[in-house]
């Protein structure tokens, strides 16, 4: 393993981290929410809903990323990462450095 392989890994295991933590502190708000209409309004309901269906689309999207993220890591360990897994062509720095779980080629991408 490269020492850019090495930064590579530890910049995605810095991520994943961030992003489990995130969805560690929004567990409150996936949560069910009560039938209650005696301690909690109508209105109070809808928007607890509204936050709660808003939550499980934000960790839909984490577990998404957390996929990816894996699957770079997977590439780090092969000796594959930093190429476009659909060509194979080198994956340019600077796109690395927006998104360091990127599988493609800015050709490839769009």
């Amino acid at each position: 393993m490269t020492e850019n392989d090495d930064a590579a890994r530890r910049r995605l295991e810095a991520l994943k981290a961030e992003i489990l933590a995130l969805s560690l502190s929004s567990g409150d708000d996936r949560k069910p929410v009560e039938l209650d209409q005696q301690s909690v309004g109508r209105l109070s309901r809808m928007d607890s809903l509204q936050v709660q269906a808003m939550a499980k689309a934000a960790d839909a999207r984490r577990a998404g990323e957390l996929k990816r993220i894996e699957a770079a890591l997977i590439r780090v360990e092969d000796g594959d990462y930093g190429a476009c897994v659909r060509c194979g062509e080198a994956i340019a720095v600077k796109r690395l450095g927006v998104d360091p779980a990127t599988p493609f080629c800015a050709d490839c991408a769009t």
